[in-house]
């Protein structure tokens, strides 16, 4: 039987799922110019794929032209390759879409640069339950978990390199069956990118050994959780790193402390984007090493901001390890966007010359309808987002949680649990 090779081109979309379409591998020329149309309600789709809320209907078209620098191309023995692209999507004259999550975070680094000189270096960890660990039991950071794993990690490993990402750990997690990847940092567009191919190449290698990784918030009640953990720091336009200041508290640079300070300012209403689902807020509760207020601490994995540890003497070495850790994301939030959020936060920080708060930090949401609320409530956010998409999101997710209404506790971690 003869085979056609197929490309796929696709973004993550507002529920965090890649998304797109494919053509054969013999039109790529031709694509890689003028993309693939979609109807602009496609971005619209839910996390279970209906069509809860969209602000076009039927009308309109938009190309998801695909970025040459995202390609992946990652064969697999007796399966057809995973070969893909990231895309942005452009209106039919060739200009970027207001609404593309691509082009949202393009334009928060660009303005991160322009007003400050400074460019953002960052990566993503991810968390995620893996079906053929061969055991329900607790082994966090056990060697016998790795055992268990037998070479899914190996073969993640080896295929995130192939598609380009430079991966950094592999290791147990706390809970059954739990895993963690991460990537080493790179710079502003390309670290969100990552976290999209990463999680992509994950469950490829997971479904080529017959099983399936599931990156959900909380795979069952009051079970153990997974995170997307962002890393963040600055470069200067040399290259140099600027976060670290020797002399300084925490050895923050001023910098730093404000960018922390604008997103904890501002971090109940950004949980709408960077915790987006109804099992976020399952995840985001007492005692469970995740955040519950907007605070900020140093080597504390219990703050919303962790101010990472300094383990090199140098101090060129210090410098370049500095970096602080977002903790209040997770898989079911677009990458682009929860990193868009982070940067126009960060930046009114700067702007506004606010300083970290450590007495009484604000409560995080309990539940995506406050979160949206405040979201709503948020007039920066209209600002850095446009009043159009910032409507239609909240409108979109309003949508989604209008529809899980009625679920159980099992039914929603199950039903998300399938799905991400």
């Amino acid at each position: 039987m003869k085979t056609e090779p197929i490309v796929f081109v696709g973004t993550s979309d507002l529920s965090g799922h890649f998304r797109g379409k494919s053509f054969p591998e013999a039109d790529l020329a031709a694509r890689l110019e003028n993309g693939v149309g979609s109807a602009t309600t496609n971005l619209f789709l839910s996390a279970f794929g209906t069509i809860h809320h969209t602000p076009f209907g039927t009308q309109g078209e938009v190309m998801l032209v695909p970025d040459t620098s995202t390609r992946v191309f990652v064969p697999f023995d007796g399966t057809p390759a995973e070969h893909f692209y990231i895309g942005d999507f452009k209106t039919l004259a060739g200009e970027p879409w207001d609404f593309c999550p691509r082009e949202l975070l393009r334009r928060a680094l660009d303005r991160l640069q322009r007003e400050t000189g400074l460019r953002l270096l960052a990566t993503f960890e991810q968390e995620f339950t893996y079906s053929g660990a061969g055991s329900s039991e607790i082994q966090p950071y056990e060697l016998d978990a790795y055992r268990r794993q037998g070479i899914f990690g190996e073969s993640v490993l080896a295929a995130l390199r192939q598609a380009g990402v430079v991966p950094d750990t592999f290791l147990a997690e706390f809970g059954p069956a739990q895993f963690e990847v991460t990537s080493a940092p790179e710079i502003g567009l390309r670290a969100a990118d990552n976290a999209v191919i990463s999680r992509e190449i994950i469950q490829a290698v997971a479904f080529r050994l017959g099983h399936r990784a599931s990156f959900t918030p909380v795979p069952v009640p009051n079970g153990s959780c997974n995170g997307t953990h962002i890393h963040w720091s600055f470069l200067d336009d040399q290259n140099r790193p600027v976060l670290h200041d020797p002399t300084a508290s925490w050895e923050l640079a001023t910098v730093g402390r404000q960018f922390i300070a604008g997103i904890q300012h501002h971090l109940p209403a950004l949980c709408a984007i960077t915790a987006p689902s109804p099992p976020s807020y399952h995840r985001l509760r007492p005692n469970r090493w995740a955040p519950v207020r907007s605070d900020v601490g140093a080597i504390d994995r219990g703050t919303a901001q962790r101010i990472c540890p300094l383990t090199a003497r140098d101090p060129q070495g210090r410098a370049r390890q500095c970096n602080v850790e977002f903790r209040v994301a997770d898989a079911t939030a677009s990458p682009y966007l929860a990193l868009a959020a982070l940067v126009q936060a960060g930046l009114d920080g700067i702007k506004a010359e606010r300083d970290i708060v450590m007495t009484s930090p604000q409560p995080l949401p309990t539940e995506l309808g406050e979160a949206l609320g405040l979201l709503e409530a948020c007039s920066a956010a209209r600002d850095w987002f446009g009043d159009a998409f910032l409507t239609a999101y909240l409108a979109f997710k309003r949508g989604e949680l209008e529809s899980t209404r009625g679920w159980d506790d099992a039914e929603l971690c199950r039903r998300y649990g399938a799905i991400y």
